[in-house]
């Protein structure tokens, strides 16, 4: 397809002559990237070709932007503040002062890490004995998305095949059936995600159930929270408080939610507090400048800012996933939050694939696949409606 836009060249492209003002007739390539945030496009001016990149808009991540302005404004109000380093800063403190507020646990241990893998790491690490395992789902990020992290440490991930990412006693039990003693590994934590990596979400009895189990078979339940605000968001039954109370520890995301980077580790059980600050600096994620995720987390505990930015976001997506619905097509999965996964003819994805950026999830059979829609706390309401516009568009020509 040829297009024509006007672009403003910078003199050296056409090697000197004055061509700073030309408009040009460009063919975009094709992008091998999996999701570019641009798409390469060739053209001619005056004899001489040129590349350029067009913006795309991206829906392929929750941190596909900086941060929230007001975490800017924070960053550069408290930055000639003389603090002492090591999370042990003013601000950090205050941080943790809110947090302990809205999860109506006082004594709750409290750390600051620079991102979500550093996070699950650090905790199962501390956590496990070296003959112990982690259980997870199958679609969970320790199992798919993270290198090998925790295999590496020396702890076996245990999977169950679950369809909606979700974990439940049932799924569980079976993996604790071990024979003989002492010549497998020993189950000690379940790990599950809110919400999941496929945009489902746990209600409150769910949990409840997940935990009064775990505490009965004497295991550990760990939430890795990286989207937790859109799963509260989304979920009317389910607050921080309860998340506090029904698990031994999770890590508050976030980077997906607004922050320039960072996720808070909170750990509940109070004999799984002592000494974790030697896991943070053992691996590297004892911030000399820990106020710089403190000054963060204030931010976006302060007067509820957190979960309105998890609130756009899910209502961003789910705007895209009613037309998704009205057009006739169905979903991968059931979710409300900023999380979506189409089903969708491979025809109209290979359109949609030239102005948007997105990942193609799961091939579903010959003709369609299930992509994945992540909106953002920063996605603009003009952008969800020009991928709206562009899906209709290719719907009628289909």
């Amino acid at each position: 397809m040829l297009m024509q836009l006007k672009l403003a060249l910078p003199a050296w492209t056409a090697r000197g002559r004055n061509s700073s003002r030309n408009l040009l007739s460009i063919t975009p390539l094709t992008n091998h990237l999996a999701c570019p945030s641009t798409r390469l496009a060739v053209g001619t001016v005056q004899g001489f070709t040129f590349r350029t990149r067009i913006p795309m808009i991206l829906f392929t991540n929750d941190y596909t932007e900086g941060c929230h302005p007001a975490i800017l404004e924070a960053l550069m109000r408290t930055n000639l503040s003389q603090q002492v380093g090591y999370g042990f800063d003013e601000f950090s403190a205050h941080a943790i002062e809110l947090l302990r507020a809205q999860l109506d646990s006082p004594t709750a241990d409290v750390h600051f890490v620079h991102g979500g893998t550093i996070a699950n790491l650090l905790v199962l690490n501390a956590f496990l004995k070296s003959y112990e395992s982690v259980i997870a789902a199958q679609t969970g990020h320790i199992f798919v998305h993270e290198a090998g992290a925790i295999e590496a440490t020396g702890h076996k991930i245990e999977v169950a095949a679950t369809t909606d990412g979700k974990l439940r006693p049932a799924d569980v039990a079976p993996l604790l059936q071990k024979s003989p003693p002492y010549h497998t590994v020993k189950p000690r934590v379940v790990y599950i995600s809110n919400s999941t990596e496929i945009g489902t979400t746990y209600t409150k009895e769910e949990l409840t159930t997940l935990s009064e189990y775990c505490r009965a078979n004497n295991l550990l339940l760990y939430l890795d929270g990286a989207r937790l605000p859109m799963a509260l968001a989304a979920t009317s039954d389910l607050t921080l408080a309860d998340i506090a109370r029904l698990t031994d520890a999770f890590y508050l995301g976030g980077t997906k939610c607004g922050a320039l980077l960072g996720e808070a580790i909170v750990i509940n059980n109070p004999a799984l507090q002592p000494d974790f600050k030697y896991h943070l600096k053992q691996r590297g994620a004892l911030l000399a400048k820990g106020r710089v995720l403190g000054v963060q987390f204030a931010t976006l505990l302060q007067d509820g800012l957190l979960f309105e930015l998890a609130v756009h976001a899910n209502a961003m997506a789910q705007k895209i996933a009613r037309v998704v619905q009205e057009l006739g097509y169905h979903m991968l999965t059931v979710s409300e939050t900023n999380q979506i996964f189409p089903i969708l003819p491979n025809t109209i994805i290979d359109q949609l694939k030239d102005e948007f950026g997105f990942y193609v999830w799961k091939q579903v059979d010959a003709q369609q696949s299930a992509i994945r829609l992540i909106t953002s706390w920063a996605t603009p309401e003009e952008a969800v409606d020009q991928f709206v516009a562009a899906l209709r568009t290719a719907h009628s020509r289909a």
